[in-house]
């Protein structure tokens, strides 16, 4: 080999003993702090407005408010609602935001006025009625998933930011003993106007629209499933991949087949090579290559799009998401606790 090719060489292995000391290093870095626990919720719906502005909702009606980066939160019992479980929260701004409820009714509250008062615009009594998550492509345009009625997935669409809502004619259908799951409100994804869901119990399949009114697309997903607490729990996309993440609840130490990435938009699906900590019931992508995963039995990231988690933290928590403006990465689990991922 000549000089020159030699040299090369020798530059290439520096650069990419450089790449991976800086991917350990990142890694080594990541630390969770604990901002606020002791109060009686289960968190699974989280919005994160901004470096500053941030929602939570949980079960027994509570939701709170932090407009400082989660430092002080503000909480409330919803009045009239404070048997309610709140499974997901959208907000646009520490004035205006929307909060899903599941089991009966089905509901879907809103404010605009920081949470001072509250007003219904949508309520179903039907039992058969479970909603599971709700997402907004921007400020109007959101859609809120429940589980299928008649093997047809529930699925409410607004066009005037929450104020009224509509069951739109195409919507997916599903297998027998097919659903979704109310874990952190992840299982469905608006990506500018495509619609992105994945289901668990007897299958893990990954459902898009990408043209509203066309035909749903489905990839099979290589995440567990057969049982009801098995299969896909959360998706995300970023940087032209998209990362699931799920497992069995009931084993949530069980580390094989979490988590799966798409280089192709959902055609064809990866299983991770190192998987995340156990089970996992949220994904967020925050930027690059990296995501974030949370679960039960702790939090894990990936700084290669997918193919290798390490665990960072092992806090339970349920939900996790970064500022749709901004850096500010948050966690929220059971007892009401949030915690914030520092990079």
């Amino acid at each position: 080999m000549d000089q020159g090719k030699m040299k090369k060489a020798c530059v290439k292995k520096l650069v990419i003993s450089i790449i991976i000391l800086l991917g350990a290093n990142f890694l080594e870095a990541q630390t969770i702090t604990l901002v606020q626990q002791n109060k009686q919720t289960s968190i699974r719906g989280l919005s994160v407005v901004d470096d500053n502005v941030a929602w939570v909702s949980g079960s027994k009606g509570y939701v709170s408010i932090t407009t400082d980066g989660g430092k002080f939160w503000a909480w409330q019992q919803i009045k009239g609602f404070e048997s309610a479980d709140f499974r997901d929260v959208e907000a646009f701004s520490d004035k205006e935001a929307i909060v899903m409820s599941s089991g009966t009714p089905a509901l879907i509250l809103k404010t605009t006025d920081g949470g001072v008062s509250w007003k219904v615009k949508y309520r179903n009594t039907d039992t058969a009625y479970f909603l599971d998550a709700m997402d907004f492509s921007d400020h109007r345009h959101g859609y809120v998933l429940g589980d299928p009625i008649d093997n047809k997935f529930v699925l409410l669409s607004t066009e005037d930011g929450g104020e009224t809502w509509k069951m739109p004619n195409a919507r997916p259908t599903a297998a027998s003993g097919e659903a979704a799951f109310a874990a952190s409100g992840t299982c469905l994804r608006t990506i500018k106007h495509d619609l992105f869901i994945v289901t668990g119990g007897s299958a893990a399949n990954l459902l898009t629209n990408v043209t509203p009114g066309a035909k749903w697309q489905i990839s099979i997903l290589p995440i567990p499933k057969s049982k009801t607490s098995q299969g896909c729990f959360s998706i995300a996309k970023g940087n032209g991949r998209l990362v699931a993440v799920g497992g069995d609840y009931q084993q949530d130490q069980r580390t094989d087949s979490t988590a799966c990435y798409s280089i192709n938009n959902g055609l064809t699906w990866k299983l991770s090579a190192v998987p995340p900590t156990g089970f996992q019931s949220c994904a967020e992508f925050i930027g690059g290559d990296i995501f974030l995963s949370t679960g039960t039995p702790g939090s894990s990231i990936t700084i290669d799009g997918g193919k290798t988690w390490k665990k960072i933290d092992g806090t339970s928590y349920n939900v996790c998401r970064k500022a749709k403006r901004g850096k500010l990465i948050l966690l929220a689990g059971n007892g009401g606790k949030i915690g914030v991922l520092q990079l």
